[in-house]
């Protein structure tokens, strides 16, 4: 071969090996974020009183969906639906401590999908369902098949149970208990986690695989536990809580009422304990928030902003009072309704806020959408790439959200319907139907149920015939899905001695 021919060669091989590195550069990343229990409470959704720069800096660089929605407000269903772009009818999962496969064992995850991309799919912390803080340190009821790689964090939030202050004597993820905690950030769980996070930044930054990394914080999460110095950013006489009386539970349907009392330790409390409970909620808040900039600031640093999505968002609301309930497990807009915000390449910085009604079973497609892979047939959710290219596009009018009750003299089943204006809220319990209906333009505390009012009999009759076609919608069997298993039972788990806590 002539020396002419070889260069030639050379430079052919150069050039050709060039434009593949160039193709494997232009494949997007995604950095997926998901926060515990964490509602709207946020400086980017209008919170005069949250401290949450970093994810108020995002917000502005990306694109935030007002009047997002869950498919379950509890953490085991949600994560499963939003992990498969499932309903929970369609998921067969509706209680705690059900691993994803005991009831559609042959389903493909968001983050299984990449790893059958050759994306490098991982986990740190908390993505499907922990008791939070049981089974923190562990894998919890996690998916072995979505990810190549896990991270179970264990701070020091975890090793100090015993200082935490509770309402009850025996420390529990479902009861409210809060602590100001000692030392610095990066001892805490979820600070843990972030340096972790952070450390697979570094790791792809320099091999330029690519890689769907979810980070799932555990805080805001009972037990508020954050540094001292998250608490003395708030002036806790800022802080007021609602108060609800015996007369307002008349006006809703008994099942209804009973999820805002199911818990009576949490009901009714003094109004400077009160007060200080959601204090510590936003100090945990302004901490999780910390622990993302962190990491936010790390994917800038690296110049994986440049081909990487972020998403951020959480399992389900929470109430801090409102209607008179602490915490879940509602159908009202505090339970359903979480924060949800895109950014990165190609997502238009926030000129407009999004308040058409979405679902986080619209995450699944969204995302492949967006790196350009094909979604999974059986997925029930729809892209919100059209919004993203069109802010006045929408992809649906309404967001459908379902919560199963059992009060002791039965099960009531659940379903509620959100529009841009409108919640209705449908129960069956002991052969009964009730209905709630809000209207947001005056009444956003949904407070009022308009249900017998005659000047709103048009309006309700139209939802409930949308709220019937999208409860059948939900119910449909996935085309590809595979098994579905019904009746499933949670796995078993011997009774354990929980962590004692200092009774407030």
């Amino acid at each position: 071969m002539s020396k002419f021919k070889y260069v030639f060669l050379l430079l052919f091989v150069m050039i050709l090996s060039g434009s593949k590195t160039i193709q494997k550069k232009s494949k997007l990343n995604v950095l997926f974020i998901i926060a515990d229990d964490l509602n709207c409470a946020l400086g980017a959704y209008g919170d005069s009183l949250a401290i949450t720069p970093n994810i108020d800096k995002l917000a502005k660089e990306g694109l935030v969906f007002n009047n997002a929605h869950v498919q379950y407000p509890l953490c085991g269903p949600s994560r499963i639906s939003l992990m498969t772009g499932l309903y929970p009818d369609q998921t067969k999962s509706k209680k705690l401590r059900l691993y994803l496969r005991q009831t559609i064992p042959e389903v493909i995850t968001i983050g299984q999908k990449f790893r059958m991309e050759n994306y490098h799919s991982i986990r740190v912390g908390k993505i499907f369902h922990y008791h939070n803080p049981r089974d923190i340190g562990t894998a919890g009821h996690d998916d072995s098949y979505t990810w190549d790689r896990t991270v179970n964090p264990y701070g020091r939030d975890k090793k100090e149970e015993y200082k935490i202050k509770t309402l009850k004597p025996k420390l529990d993820g479902g009861t409210l208990s809060w602590l100001q905690a000692d030392g610095y950030d990066e001892e805490q769980t979820d600070g843990i986690g972030a340096t972790e996070t952070i450390g697979f930044l570094d790791e792809f930054a320099k091999s330029g695989e690519n890689f769907f990394l979810a980070f799932g914080l555990y805080r805001p999460h009972v037990p508020f536990v954050a540094p001292k110095s998250y608490f003395d950013l708030y002036d806790i006489d800022d802080f007021s809580v609602p108060k609800s009386s015996k007369e307002y539970l008349k006006t809703i349907p008994k099942p209804a009422a009973f999820t805002v009392r199911a818990k009576k330790e949490q009901v009714d409390l003094d109004p400077d304990l009160a007060k200080k409970i959601k204090h510590a909620y936003y100090a945990t808040t302004s901490f999780m928030d910390a622990q993302i900039g962190r990491v936010l600031d790390k994917l800038k640093e690296t110049g994986l902003d440049k081909n990487t999505i972020v998403v951020f968002t959480s399992d389900h609301g929470y109430h801090l009072g409102e209607h008179g309930h602490w915490q879940k497990q509602t159908l009202f807009e505090d339970a359903t309704r979480v924060p949800l915000i895109f950014a990165g390449p190609g997502i238009k910085k926030n000129k407009k806020i999004i308040d058409n009604p979405v679902e986080l079973v619209d995450l699944y497609p969204t995302i492949m959408d967006m790196v350009q892979m094909q979604t999974p047939k059986f997925v029930s959710g729809k892209s919100l790439v059209p919004v993203m290219k069109d802010s006045n596009h929408s992809v649906r009018e309404s967001a459908l959200t379902e919560l199963q009750v059992y009060t002791g003299k039965g099960k009531a089943q659940g379903y509620a319907l959100k529009t841009d204006r409108y919640r209705l809220n449908q129960w069956e319990y002991n052969g009964d139907v009730s209905y709630e209906l809000y209207d947001h333009r005056i009444d956003k505390s949904e407070l009022n149920n308009l249900i017998g009012h005659k000047e709103y009999k048009k309006t309700k009759d139209s939802l409930k015939t949308i709220l019937k076609g999208r409860i059948a919608e939900a119910k449909r069997v996935p085309i590809g899905l595979g098994k579905q298993i019904d009746n499933v039972q949670p796995s078993f788990e011997p009774k354990r001695i929980h962590s004692k806590a200092k009774k407030f």
